[in-house]
């Protein structure tokens, strides 16, 4: 038996709350899909469907089902649209996640902007700073910033990244300038997720650990308290560097500026790379080169 039987069937009905217009759908009689529903449902020895005469609705069992069967008929369309060249109007969902401020700021419009392009295609965007586990929660794009860790994700470069650590002249004026990263331990720094600070010495990545009496998850809230006067902060630059040029933020310790890290595209590996992620991926990318924030010429 074929194990595709029922199926398409299946998701067509869920999808159009119908037998009936499933039925016109995929251009069979409502006998037909009724019947593929019935013996799927034998096959996997679960009810999937409530039917009444004027409703139908998926049980527990049919909602976890429907998910995966959705997703396996939309990549089986995908993989013969790649093989055909249809894939310039890509269709579709697709589920991405990104961190909850870059986001927002840069990623989400970009998206929106793509979706303007491609309206046939549907985006499910999650901001979290948690990293998500693409394969097992079902998502097909994540963009991640910084080093990526080794794994079998398949990795794109869209933009730079570079990390600066800085403080407000107020700051300075009270506290004096460091000139080594010896000197750091005894000033006040402004902690934001990460635990640790990277740096380059002698040729090699050099971790500090950042100690003071302020912290939050927010990079924004981290440059307004830099701005205030409060501390050392080490952002990115995308944060930084209009302050930077404007004179309210002092860069310090330039030659142990870490290496330029990135802003990632990472996704699922897949016999057929979806096409509806390939033709985001290169709109993201042309989208950030095209943004104030990345243009050349903009270092301090």
């Amino acid at each position: 038996m074929n194990r595709w039987e029922g199926l398409e069937e299946f998701v067509a009905v869920v999808e159009c709350a119908s037998f009936s217009r499933a039925a016109e759908r995929l251009r069979v009689s409502s006998s037909h899909v009724s019947r593929q529903v019935a013996l799927l449902e034998e096959r996997l020895q679960a009810r999937l469907l409530y039917r009444t005469t004027r409703k139908v609705s998926l049980t527990e069992a049919g909602q976890t089902f429907f998910a995966r069967c959705q997703r396996l008929i939309e990549e089986r369309d995908e993989a013969f649209l790649a093989i055909t060249d249809l894939h310039r109007a890509p269709t579709g969902l697709l589920r991405m996640t990104a961190a909850v401020a870059y986001g927002e700021r840069f990623i989400v419009p970009i998206v929106n902007a793509f979706m303007v392009q491609y309206p046939q295609l549907r985006v499910e965007i999650e901001l979290t700073n948690r990293v998500m586990d693409l394969v097992h929660e079902g998502f097909d794009l994540a963009i991640r910033l910084g080093r990526l860790e080794n794994s079998s994700l398949v990795a794109s470069r869209i933009a730079p990244r570079a990390l600066y650590l800085c403080a407000a002249p107020a700051y300075l004026e009270r506290y004096g300038r460091p000139h080594s990263l010896s000197e750091l331990a005894g000033h006040n720094c402004l902690i934001g997720t990460g635990d640790t600070w990277p740096f380059r010495q002698d040729g090699r990545e050099h971790l500090f650990k950042p100690a003071g009496n302020w912290r939050c998850n927010s990079g924004q809230a981290v440059l307004d308290a830099a701005l205030r006067g409060l501390g050392l902060c080490q952002l990115p630059d995308y944060y930084v560097l209009d302050p930077l040029r404007r004179g309210e933020l002092v860069s310090l310790l330039e030659a142990n500026q870490p290496p330029d890290t990135a802003v990632w595209a990472v996704s699922p590996q897949r016999r057929y790379p979806l096409p509806k992620v390939r033709l985001l991926v290169e709109a993201l990318k042309a989208g950030l080169a095209g943004l104030p924030e990345y243009q050349p010429g903009r270092d301090t």
